[in-house]
């Protein structure tokens, strides 16, 4: 349910952070998103589409394509695309090149679709590419017409038997903030004008959502010193291997950098001694050439972190020892990949 202020300030607050407030005259945008995607990001009330494109909308595997395709051009005039969800290289890569320039955001249906931004700051400009690339991916700080959003802990995370007695105990209703170190993992929470009242007559979902006060978006992220947040996972899709958790995302965020590569999606899969291992399903730039399983683990390897090397990447327990290469990835009507259908080849 939402309200007419709700749907106001979302669509302004698009105006202003997708920059659509053009000079000369208003934005003229292409209308690429579907309208029933999250309201279409609010931006149906937001924009009108018109000839000579400066702004569109789209899904990570839509941006990838579209980037990907042999038919793609030089640009003739700088296009801004806001790209949701997903970190997405595609549009980084070509630096200096007039490719869409990226405007990452987040946001769910409850919250009239974007909610948080990632703010490019001029101290960015000289950073190396790829660590430029690191900043954009994350999902940012809260849009101008919400408050901060806020990354938390809660009671079904708490161990009971480390509990210190001395410490305030934690409730179902009890939101306490992850340290902003970029490191302790928590859940997103939103607050704000820009939250749905809840859900059509179903009082017990809309309590669930709001429990603690905030709008519970069951995304599981870590804080930075900066207050920008960045999402690891949906709590459904971290791959818990040998006790420790891996990230899907930042799994699929590695294997996309591979040249072969055109889209990669990441599952669990069961394993007899670790419990659990990551299963990874890719599409090939070039379908009569695809790199072989042995190809892509070797790379991954490559890339492992070696911190007497000074070196950045993934852990070792992290690579993949399965990789299937599919013509193409199951995926919604909106661009989206179907975990689900993947997760349940796996399991078979």
């Amino acid at each position: 349910m939402y309200t007419h202020r709700g749907a106001y300030l979302a669509a302004l607050a698009n105006v202003v952070e997708s920059n659509l407030n053009v000079d000369p005259g208003r934005c003229k945008y292409l209308w690429t998103l579907p309208m029933f995607h999250a309201v279409g990001w609010t931006f149906p009330w937001s924009v009108c589409a018109e000839e000579g494109v400066t702004h569109f909308n789209a899904a990570p595997t839509v941006n990838t394509l579209l980037c990907s395709a042999k038919e793609a051009e030089r640009l003739p005039r700088p296009v801004k695309v806001t790209v949701a969800a997903s970190p997405h290289r595609a549009l980084v890569r070509a630096n200096g090149q007039p490719q869409p320039h990226p405007r990452h955001v987040y946001g769910l249906t409850e919250s009239y679709g974007p909610l948080t931004v990632s703010y490019e700051l001029p101290a960015w400009e000289s950073l190396p590419p790829k660590e430029k690339f690191a900043k954009l991916a994350r999902q940012g700080h809260g849009f101008i017409t919400s408050l901060p959003v806020r990354v938390v802990k809660t009671k079904s995370e708490e161990d009971a038997d480390s509990v210190d007695p001395s410490e305030p105990q934690l409730t179902d209703d009890t939101l306490i903030d992850v340290a902003k170190d970029g490191k302790e993992i928590g859940e997103i929470v939103f607050f704000g004008n820009i939250c749905a009242k809840g859900y059509y007559k179903d009082p017990e979902a809309t309590r669930k959502l709001f429990l603690g006060g905030g709008l519970r978006t069951g995304d599981l992220a870590v804080w930075h010193p900066d207050g920008s947040a960045q999402i690891l996972d949906r709590a459904k899709d971290i791959i818990i291997s040998g006790g420790e958790n891996i990230s899907s995302v930042a799994l699929e965020s590695l294997l996309a950098e591979h040249p072969g590569i055109l889209e990669v999606a990441v599952v669990a899969v069961q394993d007899s001694h670790w419990g659990e291992r990551p299963k990874a399903y890719i599409t090939a730039k070039d379908p009569s050439n695809p790199p072989t399983q042995e190809e892509i683990i070797t790379w991954a390897k490559g890339k492992t972190a070696d911190p007497k090397a000074g070196k950045s990447g993934i852990s070792g327990f992290m690579v993949p020892r399965d990789v299937e290469v599919l013509d193409e990835l199951p995926k919604t009507s909106t661009g989206k990949i179907r975990k689900n259908i993947l997760r349940e080849w796996a399991r078979k």
